[in-house]
């Protein structure tokens, strides 16, 4: 049986079952982005070509149950419909890591955390000032602050970095808690014409729920009819129907009972994230991309302050938050980098996580309803994430040798039991 690591350096070894934990997540997240990043391209090609009609007519075809106040636009479908599973899985994925992950503790969590909130409160304010300077309007704060994990994931695929686990996995957490700070934004700001009578019954339909986790209640044929009552209650009731997406997330179990081969949480999820990561998400942005791209629009883009705002705040923002919050939490902490790493690692890790495609998409459509600002605001997101994806590159191949002997010594397997060496080392070995 392998043995579990002392605790060690900041961004050093994972132990063995977190380290199996982010390869199966960042395996599907990876896969997931390439699909994410072929649908982009698709939308941009699309909606600049003599077919442009009709991806528009597509994309604001309606169908639905008027009835029940779901007579929605296939645009609409995507965003409030299929992301809401992409945010059940990320509050899955939360809830893990909350458990059983890397924020289960406060000495882990202290890290990784700070510099998520310093990623996303340095790009709002960021932008801020930006809009602040030109005139502009403040809707769109929001914007900036997430990070989409797919996508750069994809982009790490592209340039074929051999980035070490635990670089990933510190990635994959400030997605994590981007994506918690992200729905809790959306559920706050841009909450509007509030039903109460269907707010109250999504939140009863959320405790049945509960308490159906609680007594261990087991079929789909239970959750399934339930979780769509929640999702169409929460969207009725004027609040944003992903969140009901990641409170059920948050519901589920996460631990295992006796004589389970997987808790359910564990098991949704991996039901759920190939569907996530390879469909819904591609999906949304495939009717959400598709902005028509000219050097009229791209002048718009930065020399009007709302997409200018989005552009700096991304690029910029997610550069000096990330790595200046990561830095000074390090520093006060007394936390020591892995040896093996330098903080010019960290540096590109916060570059690439200036690529904020997804949730920033649906923000800028909930912030700004005027057509015109939106397709701008888009524009500026995929700008600047090209831009960070572009910057990412530069900084992480100049190190990917480093990386690739840190790569290859974490799957030296000489015994074949399916353990890499590194993890079977007793305390006193040289690391």
């Amino acid at each position: 049986m392998a043995a579990t690591p002392p605790r060690g350096p900041f961004l050093g070894l994972l132990t063995w079952p977190e380290r199996q934990a982010v390869a199966r997540a960042l395996r599907t997240e990876t896969v997931g982005g390439l699909v994410l990043l072929a649908a982009a391209v698709v939308a941009l090609v699309w909606a600049n070509t003599p077919f442009s009609d009709t991806y528009v007519a597509i994309r604001d075809f309606h169908f639905g149950i008027p009835a029940l106040g779901l007579d929605l636009s296939v645009g609409h479908w995507t965003s409030d419909g299929l992301l809401t599973v992409f945010f059940l899985v990320a509050g899955i994925e939360l809830k893990r890591e909350l458990v059983v992950g890397s924020l289960r503790t406060p000495s882990t969590a202290a890290l990784p955390v700070i510099a998520a909130v310093c990623g996303m409160a340095v790009p709002a304010a960021l932008y801020a000032a930006t809009a602040a300077i030109g005139g502009g309007s403040m809707d769109g704060w929001a914007v900036p602050m997430a990070t989409d994990i797919a996508f750069a994931l994809a982009v790490l695929a592209v340039i074929s970095t051999h980035l070490p686990t635990a670089l990933r996995a510190f990635l994959l957490t400030l997605a994590v808690v981007d994506d918690l700070g992200a729905i809790l934004i959306i559920a706050v700001f841009f909450s509007s014409d509030i039903n109460y009578w269907a707010l109250a019954g999504a939140f009863a339909g959320l405790i049945a729920f509960y308490v159906m986790q609680r007594l261990r209640v087991q079929g789909w044929w239970w959750y399934v009819p339930l979780g769509v009552a929640i999702w169409a209650l929460m969207y009725n009731g004027g609040v944003h129907a992903t969140v009901a997406g990641v409170a059920m997330g948050l519901i589920l179990r996460t631990t295992r009972d006796e004589g389970e081969q997987e808790s359910p949480g564990a098991r949704i999820g991996h039901l759920l994230h190939p569907y996530s990561a390879g469909l819904c998400v591609p999906l949304f942005a495939l009717f959400a991309a598709g902005v028509t791209v000219s050097g009229e629009a791209l002048g718009e883009v930065f020399t009007t302050p709302e997409p200018l705002g989005v552009i700096i705040g991304l690029v910029a923002g997610k550069i000096l938050g990330i790595f200046g919050g990561t830095y000074l939490a390090a520093r006060f902490t007394r936390a020591q980098l892995n040896p093996d790493l330098a903080w010019a690692d960290v540096l590109g890790l916060a570059t690439l996580a200036g690529i904020g495609f997804t949730v920033a998409l649906l923000i800028g459509e909930l912030a700004f309803p005027d057509a015109a600002t939106r397709e701008h605001i888009k524009a500026a997101v995929l700008v600047a994430s090209l831009t960070a994806a572009f910057l990412a590159t530069l900084f992480l191949r100049r190190r990917n040798r480093v990386y690739q002997r840190l790569y290859e010594e974490e799957r030296v397997d000489q015994d074949g039991d399916g353990i890499p060496d590194i993890y079977q080392r007793t305390e006193g070995s040289s690391a």
